[in-house]
Parts: structure tokens; sequence; C-alpha cells
């Protein structure tokens, strides 16, 4: 049996800052917004990164560490565990 998506987060859904990273790395990081900072509103979670040259680099970076923090993770499993209850009454009013 295929594994079924309960539901997704992508780039999209969350808020994305941009803001020079500062500090040692020389005129490309006090000129350019590399920095990043990714926030999902509806788990609280937070993800930053201005360790690459690149902001798109940095943007990847921000969103898998975001996903990495306890507040998605606890968001994510609520999420997981309400659509699971969804998915047994449906099952069962199928049953019927």
């Amino acid at each position: 049996m295929p594994k079924e998506l309960l539901f997704s987060v992508s780039i999209s859904d969350c808020e994305v800052q941009h803001f020079r990273a500062g500090g040692k790395g020389g005129e490309n990081q006090n000129k350019r917004d590399t920095g990043t900072r990714v926030i999902h509103h509806p788990s609280g979670a937070r993800g930053e990164a201005r360790d690459q040259r690149s902001q798109a680099q940095n943007t990847k970076s921000a969103f898998l560490r975001m996903t990495a923090t306890q507040l998605f993770k606890h968001w994510a499993s609520q999420k997981a565990a309400v659509h699971g209850r969804n998915l047994e009454a449906e099952v069962r009013k199928e049953m019927e």
C-alpha cells in the first residue's frame, strides 16, 4: 500500500526575510542581503542562516533549520494526529 501524504509545508507557507549578514567575510556580507530568516507562523518556528555567500543557499538552509526545531516538530505531530483521527472516521463511514 503506497504511503499517503498527510500534509505539506513549503517555503511559500512561510515568511522569508532577508538581511545583511554582517561580521567577518568582507565586502559581500556588508553590502548584500544574503542572510535569510524563515518564519512559519502557524507553528511559531524560525530558522536563520548566514553561512553561505548565496541568498538562495541560505534560504534553503534556513528552511531546513526551521523544520528541525522542536516547535515545528510538535506542530507537525499535532497536525498529523488530527488528520489521522479524521482518516479513521472516514474509513469507518465507508465500511458501513
